[in-house]
């Protein structure tokens, strides 16, 4: 059976992730769709984190 072309992504936080040091509750994390074909490297889109209070770049993640 075939893939299908879209496929749904997550994309997490980085600076949730990366500072430890920082007393956040967790890590934002958002779910999207992308076209597979068109684009190959992992997304990076600037959204909106409840937890450092701003925008920020979240990343696909696995």
């Amino acid at each position: 059976m075939a893939k299908g072309v879209r496929i749904i992504v997550t994309l997490e936080c980085t600076e949730c992730r990366s500072n430890l040091a920082k007393r956040s509750p967790g890590v934002s994390r958002y779910t999207t769709t992308k076209n597979r074909r068109t684009t190959t490297a992992r997304l990076e889109l600037k959204k909106f984190c409840p937890n450092c209070n701003r925008h920020t770049v979240h990343k696909e993640i696995k």
